[in-house]
């Protein structure tokens, strides 16, 4: 393992911009969300949506072949002065290290902002190696904790293999689930309604039925078929849903959806509900790769099963329509287990500088792993699918 740290360097970078857009990006490859792209990441810094202001101060990590000086792998690293946007909740760490006389902030993540979806976190080229590499920039992440005294690092919504690498380096694994609906070769909504037991089925065409006796008619929008004068309407309807909720927290800006519209509509899918013509209703979603992310969801009329039928409905069908294999809507809500989203298996990895602090967490995740592992297999054996559910919940 020596023989790499030898061959290559390891820094971090202050800000997504000073790594070249071609140099990250080719470090993808076509299985990895959107979440993962350049111009995403640099839209979360250039509309000051995360920055060191939000407590979001990006410090990326690169690292570069010693002869060359190219690019061999990266991280989207964050040194965080709070746990808000993650939902890997840890507040609860940061209040057993408050009465332990700790000092839990700031701490670093490596992590998508404001977005709970599974895939890679450490991109190592090919030819790299990616084994060597894993294991490099886990004990430097591991030195930049220690070298700068903070309490500690966090891998969040990680693969299985990149979990397993940092415990080798000695990061807690800690597990999780959400609720995914996986596209079972449907060739029609209706076909989908008949994969459910009799009393879902009847429940969602009875809230399917709702919307034409309110008035209420839904369109989904991709790429460049997005008008470009609905960016600032959904900015809209997203503030609706933080200032209804009294835990709702603005971590996007009106530029974010501006620049959207100008940098990332390739991979943008709007559902929107309309009386008339008047918008009332939509959900801001990403799609890459066969998968569809379901992120921001708001309204300006309150309607009955308007919800569930601009959020998850109109998105499923859209998803049975485009050949789309897998749907995430994101982060919690057992009601959407009883709507066909069977739950999946999230890994996240955690570092935790003080021994007392490390051995008490380490406890409660082994505590915690035995209740999601008895939930994922209560889940599928009760899925409100007739089908059965597919014997691999890990996502993608």
């Amino acid at each position: 393992m020596q023989e790499i740290e030898n061959r290559i360097d390891i820094s971090v970078v202050e800000g997504i911009g000073r790594i070249a857009r071609e140099e990250w990006n080719a470090l993808l490859i076509e299985d990895d969300s959107p979440f993962l792209d350049w111009d995403w990441l640099a839209a979360m810094e250039d509309s000051k949506s995360a920055v060191r202001a939000t407590g979001w101060a990006p410090y990326h990590m690169a690292m570069r072949d010693r002869a060359s000086g190219r690019l061999v792998a990266a991280c989207p690293l964050y040194l965080k002065s709070h746990s808000m946007g993650e939902f890997v909740f840890d507040q609860g760490w940061a209040d057993a290290a408050e009465r332990s006389g700790l000092s839990y902030y700031p701490r670093l993540l490596v992590g998508v902002p404001f977005t709970p979806h599974t895939g890679r976190r450490f991109l190592v080229a090919p030819e790299a190696g990616r084994e060597e590499a894993l294991a490099a920039m886990a004990r430097a992440l591991a030195s930049i904790c220690t070298d700068n005294k903070l309490s500690s690092v966090h891998v969040n919504f990680c693969l299985p293999e990149e979990a397993q690498a940092l415990a080798r380096a000695g990061f807690l694994e800690r597990l999780g689930y959400q609720y995914h609906w996986r596209n079972g070769g449907f060739a029609s909504f209706d076909d989908y309604l008949g994969q459910l037991k009799s009393k879902r089925r009847y429940a969602v065409r009875h809230e399917r039925a709702a919307m034409a006796e309110q008035g209420v008619t839904i369109r989904v929008f991709t790429g460049d078929a997005i008008p470009d004068s609905i960016f600032g309407p959904m900015y809209d309807l997203y503030l609706t849903t933080i200032e209804k909720l009294y835990w709702g927290r603005q971590y996007l800006t009106r530029e974010f959806f501006a620049l959207m519209r100008t940098r990332f509509k390739r991979y943008v899918c709007l559902v929107c509900a309309y009386r008339g013509r008047k918008l009332i209703a939509g959900t801001f979603n990403l799609q890459k790769s066969g998968v569809m992310y379901g992120r921001y969801w708001g309204c300006f009329e309150e309607l009955k099963y308007l919800h569930f039928n601009v959020c998850y409905y109109a998105a499923i069908e859209h998803c049975i329509n485009s050949g789309i294999g897998r749907f995430e809507p994101g982060a919690g809500g057992e009601y959407k287990w009883l709507r066909g989203f069977d739950p999946a298996l999230t890994h996240s990895a955690h570092f935790i500088q003080h021994p007392g602090l490390r051995r008490a967490i380490g406890n409660s995740l082994v505590r915690e792993r035995r209740e999601v592992e008895a939930w994922i297999a209560e889940g599928h054996e009760r899925s409100q699918l007739k089908a059965p559910a597919p014997s691999n919940s890990e996502p993608r």
